[in-house]
């Protein structure tokens, strides 16, 4: 694959700074390109020698890219494709990165160019935004959907599933159609649900905010994404409306369920309501023939105090143990665990385990 490729972004918030990031960090000799509306993020950007040439519009320059990126929120996407046909190169492979497909691909066939489309939603993200929290390894093992538009020859399909995966992420194909409902039910259904959630606390708290104040581990755990973009939840709502709304009836319909055998007080049918739950999530963790490797993590109890996760990084790197990741889990309700260590390799549970033993520490396997 040729290296030196320009590549332009419309939009350089979370995602898009965080894709660019990822060329820049494995495409060294690529020459990146970019707009966005707020004009601090590109010249942040073109500052840390991410990007190439900050853009105050969208025009010419955009004519020598082999890839643009469409990274704005959804409502710019009509505008933005109006001002882009008129430089886009014949050769160039247009893509997004919107959590709904069907409504891009009704603007690219609006604007025929079907042909050379390939939608994306990289299944990455935070509840923070913006170019300030883009990271390159955002795109680490995480599903890539691509919904290539109606014309796109599979060779090209084939070609751009390499690049995503070249940058760490796991490229999945899909129609828009299949898309927009896989997402309504995993993504966007659990963010209404959490925000409502949030919203109930509010309005049931008292005025001491007693709800608010206890409110942590599981509450906190569930409801985390609804701390995300309210502008970028609103567009989703809006574009996948119809996905979303079948789903809340159905999900409306299963909590009355679950209602009356609270009611009824059906030992049972309660016990089984959350077993089925139990054993099919547990199965996320537990499934081995999916694409991304198992997560190698302990936990560890450790004190209150100043310098207590210091220790154990310098322990484990005095013995040559690298951290992949660690952090403070903030939900002691079911886990003797507080400080969660994730590993590169399986061995290094094992033997982290035995050091830390050794030292006094209390070993917790996920």
């Amino acid at each position: 694959m040729n290296n030196t490729f320009t590549c332009g972004f419309i939009g350089l918030g979370l995602i898009g700074g965080s894709i660019a990031k990822a060329f820049r960090k494995f495409y060294p000799d690529s020459r990146l390109i970019a707009y966005d509306i707020n004009q601090e993020a590109v010249k942040t950007a073109a500052k840390e020698g991410v990007i190439h040439l900050p853009l105050s519009d969208i025009g010419s320059e955009f004519s020598k890219c082999s890839y643009i990126f469409l990274c704005a929120p959804v409502s710019e996407n009509d505008k933005n494709l109006s001002k882009l046909k008129d430089c886009l190169s014949p050769s160039c492979l247009l893509t997004d990165v919107g959590s709904v497909k069907t409504d891009i691909h009704e603007h690219i066939k609006n604007a025929g160019l079907e042909g050379q489309f390939i939608g994306g939603h990289p299944m990455a993200g935070s509840e923070r935004i913006g170019y300030i929290n883009s990271k390159a390894l955002l795109l680490e093992n995480a599903y890539y959907i691509l919904t290539p538009g109606e014309g796109v020859p599979k060779e090209t399909v084939a070609s751009f599933s390499t690049l995503i995966a070249s940058l760490g992420a796991i490229p999945m194909v899909l129609t828009c159609k299949q898309h927009d409902f896989v997402t309504a039910a995993v993504s966007h259904l659990p963010h209404v649900i959490a925000a409502s959630l949030v919203n109930l606390i509010k309005a049931s708290d008292s005025k001491e905010g007693i709800m608010k104040l206890i409110a942590a581990g599981g509450f906190k755990d569930i409801t985390r994404i609804a701390s995300s973009s309210p502008v970028m939840w609103q567009q989703i709502c809006l574009t996948n409306k119809e996905n979303i709304s079948a789903l809340l009836d159905d999900y409306i319909l299963s909590l009355k369920e679950i209602k009356k055998e609270i009611d009824a007080s059906s030992s049972k049918q309660l016990y089984d309501f959350f077993d089925n739950a139990r054993s099919y999530r547990d199965s996320f963790i537990d499934a081995s023939s999916g694409p991304i490797k198992k997560s190698y993590t302990i936990r560890i109890d450790i004190a209150d105090e100043p310098g207590a996760l210091a220790a154990i990084a310098t322990i484990l790197a005095l013995n040559q143990i690298s951290i992949k990741n660690i952090g403070i889990v903030h939900n002691r309700e079911s886990e003797g665990g507080v400080l969660q260590v994730e590993f590169y390799e399986e061995n290094n549970i094992e033997k982290a385990s035995e050091i830390l033993q050794s030292k006094g520490y209390s070993i917790y396997h996920k």
